[in-house]
């Protein structure tokens, strides 16, 4: 082989085993991996009384989920429509998505709770994203903690945070100078 060549067929290479990585993924998550996904959060939630719906979503080929679901409830708020009338705020519980990608691995996030017509959703948080031989058992237990972490903050938000003081001595504090311009000797 010519040796300006020799860089560019390691691309080559390179390039082909990711396309067979990406056929051997899809493969595994077909004969075994969705299952096995399904089977382990179905034990975890069993386990610890988690009230939750393992399902798969499959409307595309080689891009299916499995969506471990907290389900669907009124949020306690209403919309007035009149005087007689009031229309309730549906509020999603939150999910834990595994999803299969374009090149066969699998993308772990966690979309958060929202409340339908109120405010706008927080964005999904995106906990990896993993070959399929790298989903072993431990992962399941840990990926489910980080969502009751999340949802947990979400569901008792408050800003009592100390990083994000407001008032007069953050201003003016004894070390401040109010005078524009002014230094401290």
């Amino acid at each position: 082989m010519d040796p300006q060549f020799v860089n560019l067929q390691r691309k080559v290479n390179q390039y082909r085993e990711v396309l067979d990585n990406t056929e051997a993924y899809r493969e595994v998550w077909k004969e075994s991996l969705c299952q096995q996904i399904m089977d382990q959060l179905n034990h975890i939630i069993g386990e610890v009384g988690l009230k939750a719906e393992v399902e798969i979503r499959a409307e595309m080929d080689n891009l299916e989920a499995v969506v471990l679901n907290l389900g669907t409830v009124r949020s306690g708020m209403s919309q007035r429509v009149n005087d007689h009338l009031q229309r309730d705020l549906i509020k999603q519980n939150g999910a834990l998505v595994y999803q299969q990608l374009f090149n066969g691995k699998v993308l772990v996030l966690i979309q958060y709770p929202f409340i339908e017509n109120y405010g706008q959703p927080r964005p999904p948080k995106t906990i990896g994203i993993y070959r399929p031989e790298e989903l072993r058992d431990p992962y399941f237990c840990r990926h489910l903690e980080e969502l009751m972490q999340e949802i947990t903050l979400w569901e008792d938000y408050d800003d009592d945070e100390p990083h994000q003081r407001i008032g007069f001595h953050l201003n003016f504090g004894p070390n401040a100078n109010p005078a524009a311009g002014e230094e401290e000797d």
